[in-house]
């Protein structure tokens, strides 16, 4: 009789990790079908100890283009998605998934938080102002800032950080 190892999962737009926890894993066997089927076993422990996984994907996966990376401490498959699109869960069956299928949320991205959907391509930020800046500009005169003036503020921003490097102290700078 064999025993499942932990395997923990987390999706992109484009493609899953599963990764098999199973350290000093042996005789380690994996096999991925298009229509998404996934099956993985091994032995492990001092005691030689059989664990296997027999998984059916959500939905179809891209053989070819998945990788696999054996470690002392786990296993962890990149499989790619036939089609780009979200997964609701990783297997087809529904309901509450087995106790040993755990999301990886050191992988995890959100949906809306995909890096493929970031590209901002040569877009220039550096005219927004975004940030501390030391830089003031030529409205030093006429600027105030809830009273004092911006030469003032900027003034006790440079003590504040000439101190201990603490910034919590608040230091009264007055100018005669």
């Amino acid at each position: 009789m064999s025993r499942h190892p932990t395997v923990k999962w987390a999706q992109r737009s484009d493609k899953v990790y599963i990764t098999v926890e199973l350290p000093d894993a042996e005789d380690v066997k994996l096999k991925l079908e298009p229509q998404g089927k996934f099956f993985f076993s091994a032995t492990g422990g001092a005691s030689k100890t059989k664990y296997e996984v027999d998984l059916d994907l959500f939905d179809s996966v891209d053989v070819n283009e998945s990788k696999a990376s054996v470690s002392s401490r786990s296993v962890c498959y990149l499989v790619k998605k036939a089609e780009s699109k979200w997964w609701n869960r990783l297997i087809k069956q529904e309901g509450k998934p087995p106790v040993y299928l755990k999301v990886d949320w050191d992988k995890w991205v959100d949906e809306d938080e995909d890096d493929k959907d970031m590209d901002f391509g040569d877009f220039d930020f550096s005219g927004l102002n975004m940030g501390d800046s030391d830089e003031i500009g030529d409205e030093e005169e006429d600027s105030e800032l809830e009273g004092e003036t911006v030469a003032e503020t900027k003034e006790t921003k440079d003590i504040v950080e000439e101190g201990n490097g603490e910034k919590d102290e608040e230091v009264d700078v007055k100018k005669d």
